[in-house]
């Protein structure tokens, strides 16, 4: 939508192919519905949170940064705002807006629209676009076509990996593909019984069979049934590799981040000996959500009925250990169904970074997820999608 949106309609006659029953499907999800379309970090910023091929977006980042985006929908009519961590979102809070203005704008373009057609085949002679043909069989005539098709992920929205089929059939080469934004499965007797629960400030480190940290960062935690959700866990998938094999690797939480081991020792003197006639089961509520307090004196050791002037220094001393590492195995990584994005797909490599061409055959391009870039949560995975369509657009109205 983004790139019909931006080429020049005096340059270019634009048909739009659009496989479901309308456009810009995947845009209501984005931002839980409230359309997180960009960031407004600066592009050096944008770049960092970029976890794969980042230095492939260098030149369409600052050909169409998010400031360039923000203008644009602005002088589309779409009030905006920023929140925490630069997400900028409709004033509405409605994702429908982003797509309203694009279905605008590509009318007064004079785009023509043809909806329910999914495309079959991208036709090629002599290493040159010619045509696509539709499932119908019709066959379109052009000297240019665009590949936005995105991932595998939502693949109700439509995404079911057409874009890879039609590089592959070309002979382009598409780059294994995993869920990646996803919650984690884990450990569901510790998970299940705490899923709703959602933890601030923390500290999550992921580690393998060596004990060898592969990762950390802090920030937000959500249990679920199956397992773990929220930021942080979202960014871990982001950030290891596409062949990380979760269901070998350990999560540690540290729930009491702010504190060093002295000091969360001293803490717990002072709240056994406040609760000294209390039974240890019944003296730990102000150091846990209410949910977490029966695992923890689980976890512990220690036996619940226990009085707290009755707990020994090294039963405090373990549990003081156990606050700053709760262990949960790792099961795996969620479906295509629950992730975000996709990571992997159309290798960039056989791409120009400056005008989106495929380096293989003439007049073909391909914009947004259907690459292989991807970013953590933000924004940054839309801001990726409209400078890559800039890039694109530019390049087939002329433009140098």
């Amino acid at each position: 939508m983004m790139c019909g949106c931006l080429i020049d309609a005096h340059k270019a006659d634009v048909l739009l192919l659009e496989k479901n029953e309308k456009l810009g499907k995947k845009l209501f999800i984005t931002g839980k519905g409230r359309g997180n379309l960009t960031n407004t970090a600066d592009v050096r910023t944008i770049l960092d949170s970029i976890s794969t091929n980042s230095r492939f977006m260098y030149s369409s980042l600052y050909g169409f940064d998010s400031a360039a985006v923000m203008a644009y929908f602005e002088a589309l009519g779409l009030r905006l705002k920023t929140e925490r961590g630069g997400r900028v979102f409709p004033q509405s809070d409605h994702a429908y807006e982003i797509t309203d203005c694009l279905s605008r704008r590509l009318k007064q373009n004079k785009v023509k629209i043809l909806l329910n057609t999914a495309v079959k085949k991208i036709l090629v002679r002599d290493g040159r676009i010619t045509g696509v043909m539709s499932g119908d069989g019709k066959i379109d005539e052009c000297d240019c076509a665009i590949v936005a098709t995105g991932g595998i992920s939502y693949p109700s929205t439509g995404s079911t990996g057409d874009g890879y089929r039609f590089a592959a059939e070309l002979g382009l080469k598409v780059t294994d593909t995993c869920p990646s934004l996803v919650p984690l499965n884990a450990d569901r007797s510790i998970c299940t019984p705490l899923a709703g629960v959602s933890l601030k400030n923390i500290r999550v480190t992921i580690t393998d069979r060596n004990n060898r940290k592969l990762f950390e960062d802090f920030g937000e935690l959500l249990f679920t049934h199956n397992g773990l959700s929220g930021p942080v866990i979202l960014t871990a998938t982001s950030r290891l590799p596409r062949n990380t094999d979760f269901s070998a690797l350990t999560l540690h939480l540290d729930l009491k981040s702010a504190l060093d081991l002295k000091q969360l020792d001293d803490r717990l003197i002072r709240e056994f000996k406040e609760n000294s006639n209390k039974q240890f089961k019944n003296s730990v509520g102000s150091l846990f959500v209410h949910k977490m307090e029966p695992l923890m004196v689980e976890l512990s050791g220690i036996d619940p009925h226990k009085f707290c002037n009755a707990i020994s220094r090294e039963e405090r001393h373990a549990f003081a250990a156990l606050i700053k590492n709760v262990e949960i195995a790792l099961k795996g990584r969620g479906s295509y169904d629950e992730a975000v994005i996709t990571k992997g797909g159309v290798d960039v490599r056989e791409v120009d970074p400056k005008t989106m061409e495929s380096k293989k055959v003439k007049g073909l391009y391909f914009i947004g997820e259907v690459l292989d870039v991807d970013a953590l949560t933000g924004g940054f995975n839309l801001q990726i999608a409209w400078s890559t369509a800039a890039a694109a657009a530019k390049a087939v109205s002329g433009e140098k």
